[in-house]
């Protein structure tokens, strides 16, 4: 069951994802219609140069962020799919890694909530009805769910990252 759930969560997360990179990594009209709004809240707060650096870069950064997170997330799909039909003889399917993908995409989707709800963005962008506002809280809640379903891992990660002193 855990690696069902990890499996179908994975699915999810890389299709909000893979739906969304390319708009982001070509410079999309739409793109620019969801990040002008926080640019102009970036000048607003932080000055004009912090604002038109993430205009320019913000978009390309997050698409980027998402393509490795994408690839992490498929690694042990890929093996899991693999052991199923008998070409990968490996014993060992990289569960870790749903817990890292899962870290990463709730990390990026917390900053989507922020710009969703601490800014002039709003919850539904360009008559949308919210469904990337949605999209975001869905791989959130996912993640909590996948951290429950592999804790030992996440912790594992959290204890090679920081050095914890008994």
């Amino acid at each position: 069951m855990k690696k069902v759930f990890s499996i179908i969560a994975s699915i999810w997360i890389l299709r909000v994802f893979l739906t969304s990179i390319p708009y982001k990594l070509t410079g999309h009209e739409e793109t620019q219609n969801i990040f002008g709004p926080i640019w102009d809240w970036m000048k607003w707060i932080f000055g004009e140069s912090i604002g038109a650096g993430f205009s320019a870069y913000g978009p390309y950064i997050i698409g980027a962020g998402e393509v490795v997170i994408s690839i992490i997330l498929l690694i042990p799909i890929v093996f899991y799919i693999g052991k199923a039909i008998w070409f990968m003889k490996s014993k060992d399917t990289p569960e870790y890694l749903f817990a890292i993908g899962g870290l990463g995409s709730a990390a990026m989707m917390t900053w989507a909530v922020f710009f969703h709800l601490g800014t002039p963005l709003g919850i539904e962008v360009n008559g949308d009805g919210g469904s990337l506002f949605k999209a975001a809280v869905s791989i959130l809640i996912l993640w909590v769910i996948l951290a429950g379903v592999h804790g030992k891992s996440v912790f594992d990660i959290a204890q090679k990252l920081i050095v914890i002193k008994k």
